[in-house]
């Protein structure tokens, strides 16, 4: 446990510090209030001294924006590259995220924040931290995104693919992008599921809120397993799929990737970004090294049953930023012995691929996501039953097929 201390009235005090992006302890901790000037506390926060925020709770949102828009005017333009402008923009967002996190609150015993005007964070501090353990101080920045994430918390987000709402936790990526839940409404179930489906099963790798297990059990899938490493992703599923009445048929597993067993049908939406999270919040957006996609090609065709598919919802924002490319990806689909037999595409809807001035429109405007239909190729099952390998010249003709389905396609 780590202690943040301060002086305040000439007296030592001191608190737990918490960071879900495990920020370390800050250099030095001063108290600021009301009449604290947007300039004094921008300097000292980009000198790494955080601001203890002793006065109204308005006041200290209004303080966080003057100070965004401070570290914002040093904001990078366009790199030489599309990969080259995105290590800018990450670069520069990491600054933001330092700096604006230097502005602090204190949460009492029982999570009240005992500011003027401060609304009432003891509910979302619960369902986002657990029980209290202690005056605790935290960003406000960072308490700002609990008090949102409880408010979708209780409205939810409407998924007109479910008919439904889902509700988010804190920490759980949020279905607000409903491009790639529909495709998974729309993509033809394998011939397995069609011809069987009392005794179909699914998996739905990384569920996060459960809303594709949800979609799955939807369309007549008598049994789905959802699995996810977090351990708030696990909560926030079981919770969903109690909400919809859809607890019997979802089994929500975890913590790991794949299940034991096999299945007919297959379902994964890694992140979609080669690069490395800042912390705990953004793993729903950026995968080291793919190192969840990479997990899922290797892993799957020892799980599909006979007839199976394994459904990859990707979009090509990577590739557009020069993160990865598209062979690399089929290499890794060709390495894994599978065989790409379909390919659905979308479009992006959400305002961000229509903001001109977003630093990454380029790359935004231009992103597809795609839903890749792929089985497992003959020897690559065998070789999953019996231990062995795939042969170099297997390899080869699958990698053609890949590449000859994906022109035709394209």
């Amino acid at each position: 446990m780590s202690i943040i201390r301060w002086t305040e009235d000439r007296t030592p005090q001191s608190a737990r510090w918490h960071s879900e992006n495990a920020a370390p302890l800050p250099k030095r901790t001063v108290v600021a209030d009301d009449r604290s000037r947007a300039d004094d506390a921008y300097r000292l926060a980009c000198e790494g001294t955080a601001l203890l925020w002793r006065g109204d709770f308005h006041n200290a949102r209004q303080l966080l924006r003057a100070i965004g828009r401070r570290v914002d005017r040093g904001a990078p333009g366009s790199g030489a590259s599309p990969s080259h402008s995105f290590h800018l923009h990450r670069r520069h967002i990491g600054h933001r995220a330092r700096v604006l996190g230097k502005v602090l609150v204190l949460l009492e015993d029982d999570y009240t924040l005992a500011l003027r005007r401060a609304p009432d964070v003891r509910r979302a501090c619960l369902e986002a931290y657990g029980p209290p353990k202690g005056l605790t101080a935290v960003s406000l920045r960072e308490l700002l995104g609990v008090i949102g994430a409880h408010q979708w918390r209780v409205k939810g987000i409407d998924v007109p693919a479910l008919g439904a709402r889902i509700h988010p936790h804190y920490g759980v990526f949020a279905p607000v992008r409903g491009e790639y839940v529909d495709l998974v409404a729309r993509a033809p179930l394998p011939s397995a599921i069609r011809r069987g489906p009392a005794t179909s099963t699914a998996f739905d790798l990384g569920t996060g809120t459960g809303v594709l297990a949800a979609v799955l059990a939807g369309r007549g899938i008598s049994r789905v397993v959802a699995t996810d490493v977090s351990s708030r992703a696990l909560i926030c599923a079981r919770q969903n799929m109690d909400r919809l009445a859809l607890a019997d048929r979802v089994e929500v597993s975890g913590p790991g990737l794949f299940p034991e067993g096999r299945a007919d049908l297959v379902v994964c939406n890694p992140p979609w970004l080669p690069a490395r999270p800042t912390g705990p919040i953004e793993q729903g957006v950026y995968d080291p090294d793919s190192t969840m996609l990479r997990g899922f090609l290797t892993g799957l065709a020892g799980h599909l049953r006979p007839g199976g598919e394994g459904w990859l919802v990707l979009s090509d924002l990577a590739e557009h930023l020069g993160l990865r490319t598209r062979r690399q990806l089929l290499d890794s689909v060709h390495t894994a012995g599978l065989h790409v037999v379909g390919r659905m595409d979308t479009k992006p809807r959400h305002p961000r691929s229509q903001d001109a001035t977003d630093p990454l429109h380029a790359a935004r405007s231009a992103e597809t996501t795609s839903l890749w239909r792929l089985t497992a190729r003959p020897a690559s099952r065998a070789a999953a039953s019996t231990g062995r390998g795939v042969s170099g010249a297997g390899k080869a003709a699958g990698l053609g097929e890949v590449s000859e389905i994906c022109r035709r396609r394209a």
